[in-house]
């Protein structure tokens, strides 16, 4: 049967049942349609092929198709519209025959075919959502495509801030049709290669879910491949340019559509349920990081700190208790700061502290890369090269913090060759990030010292670089991962901005038996350069045998003490995203 474009009007109506069909656009691909109509018959679906202004022969190819096999209904666009405009003529055509949904199929054979039923059960389980083809490409996917499609995968991220959608550029996909003539009634969508992305952003826009399936997409050998490299291309950037501009007034809206998921995970106690800090997941995105990566090798910082605003905002709106940690601290710190008449920041808000963060993933990497130079980018507070420096041949300990970022100073002492700065770390909390260091630079990697824990193997490896006169950084700010054998935190309680809160002892105990001097370092962005705080601590530290609880307890107290002091001069540097001032639920020492 045939019909023509101008024949067909829509005619939506809420269906009561999943009712599928197949919307297969044609563009020149006669030889191949035989091979997938007889890959389709086994699922006993209606065919709607969309004829979109094919030559000759590829006409009465489809032509005699649509007289010799069963439940193909051919629809001949006069002129080439695009895959978009073929597509969305089939829809319409399939809405006019009572059908509720459509799958739609590329007519060269590249999609897994196979899969319907998968495709197809998941739209009953959700039958007001997009099901949509996740590719696993084999090697036969052309380079230049694949990555364009990971360009893409970012931009939609931005567009919808939101991970959901996991592809936007497959076409093997099933649509909803109620909801989505009634966006294409409304909008003007793209009808050529940008329209896969452009409906699926829009339809997110309007409320309308997508929901994915693993499947495998093949490139044909000698395949007919209508993707312009040069005009599709431009008409994507385009359409990108176009979403996000018209994103930025959604940005409420999508933002509260973030807010009701962290409502119901405060309600199930997510914020209460405390955990340990190396407990909580880091969080996704490896691919976002290089994205943001390269277009600061490219472009420079101001067009990365540019896009910090929409990716931060969505890790902002759904990092629930993370925004919590946050706003926790500033408002312990403003109180600390109001008791002590000083004066309050402008603009002292947890927004504004993740973006310092991701401010300082791109100076750890910038670092590393060499891009941060002494007495331009980075200089010494007063005193602090001399405190830094004094007893220079000798080995150090350094007490360091989550509070700035220590790691700036590593890479550059490390870079410039004049001093070996070993770090103790707990690397399993960001293998994303350390990943992303590594590329740039593989010195990244180097004296980094994996820990859970700090025991008597440890202290014999430190003490054999400080005596070969290397320095160690240790933080002070984090209770260890794995709790004594007696299942007893080994925890010191200090006040830290008007509240008693938990320090490890392992840090302050392995001072002591290093016997070494022992100083504070901070490195913290001040006036757009980082400045270096360097101070005397203990040299050596003295735990005394019989009062060494007491003394312990002093120690900690003055390190928190001079925490708090930098904390209240740069406040968005602190990086502890957890509840600070509370033990984890299965650690049981409580203040």
């Amino acid at each position: 049967m045939s019909l023509s474009s101008d024949s067909i009007t829509p005619c939506p109506a809420t269906p009561c049942a999943v009712m599928p069909c197949i919307v297969i656009p044609c563009y020149n691909h006669g030889a191949t349609m035989p091979t997938v109509l007889e890959r389709l018959s086994p699922y006993q679906l209606h065919c709607f092929i969309v004829d979109d202004g094919s030559e000759a022969e590829t006409q009465h190819c489809l032509e005699e198709l649509a007289k010799t096999v069963p439940n193909v209904t051919l629809i001949r666009l006069e002129s080439n519209q695009g895959k978009g405009g073929a597509v969305m003529a089939g829809m319409r055509a399939a809405a006019n025959s009572g059908y509720s949904h459509a799958l739609q199929v590329d007519a060269d054979g590249q999609h897994c075919l196979e899969d319907i039923p998968l495709f197809l059960a998941k739209s009953r389980q959700y039958p007001h959502k997009v099901i949509s083809g996740n590719p696993m490409y084999d090697v036969s996917v052309p380079k230049s495509r694949l990555y364009g499609r990971y360009i893409t995968h970012f931009w939609v991220w931005v567009e919808t801030l939101s991970f959901s959608i996991k592809d936007s550029m497959c076409g093997f996909r099933v649509y909803p049709l109620v909801p989505t003539l009634q966006l294409l009634a409304k909008q003007d969508i793209g009808r050529r290669m940008d329209f896969d992305i452009e409906i699926m952003v829009r339809l997110y826009w309007q409320g309308t879910e997508s929901e994915f399936v693993p499947t495998k997409v093949t490139y044909p050998e000698n395949g007919l491949s209508h993707f312009d490299a040069l005009r599709d291309n431009l008409s994507i950037s385009w359409m990108h340019t176009r979403l996000f501009f018209s994103m930025l007034p959604r940005i409420p809206s999508l933002l509260f559509r973030k807010k009701l998921v962290i409502k119901e995970l405060l309600c199930k106690g997510s914020w209460h349920k405390r955990h340990h800090w190396s407990d909580i997941k880091e969080r996704k995105g490896l691919f976002g990081m290089k994205f943001m990566l390269t277009v600061y090798r490219w472009f420079g910082r101001k067009p990365f700190e540019w896009l910090l605003y929409p990716v931060v905002g969505y890790f902002w709106a759904t990092g629930g208790a993370q925004r919590q940690a946050s706003r926790q601290y500033l408002e312990r710190l403003q109180q600390t700061m109001q008791r002590k008449n000083i004066a309050i920041p402008h603009g002292l808000n947890s927004y504004r502290h993740y973006l310092r963060f991701g401010g300082a993933m791109l100076d750890k990497i910038a670092s590393w890369r060499g891009d941060l130079q002494w007495g331009k980018d980075i200089q010494f507070a007063a005193d602090a090269e001399k405190t830094l420096l004094d007893g220079d041949a000798g080995g150090k300990l350094l007490l360091v913090s989550h509070l700035g970022d220590i790691e700036v100073c590593r890479a550059l002492a490390q870079r410039s060759g004049q001093r070996t700065i070993n770090a103790l770390v707990f690397t399993e909390h960001a293998q994303r990030f350390k990943q992303i260091i590594e590329e740039v630079s593989p010195q990244a990697g180097i004296n980094l010292l994996p820990v859970t824990d700090v025991g008597a193997d440890t202290a014999i490896m430190l003490k054999e670089k400080i005596d070969a006169g290397e320095w160690v950084a240790i933080v002070g700010d984090r209770i260890a991962v794995n709790p004594s054998r007696t299942g007893t935190p080994r925890i010191v309680w200090s006040p830290f901005l008007g509240h008693s809160a938990p320090f490890p002892q392992g840090p302050f105990i392995l001072a002591s038996v290093l016997r070494c001097p022992v100083l504070l370092m901070f490195a913290l962005r001040q006036n757009n350069q980082f400045k270096v705080y360097c101070e005397h601590f203990a040299n050596p530290l003295e735990l005394p045998r019989q009062q060494r609880e007491q003394a312990l307890q002093q120690t900690v107290d003055r390190y928190a003490s001079r925490l708090e002091h930098h904390a209240l001069q740069s406040p968005l540097d602190w990086f502890n995203f957890f509840d600070f001032w509370q033990l984890p639920a299965n650690r049981t020492n409580k203040k």
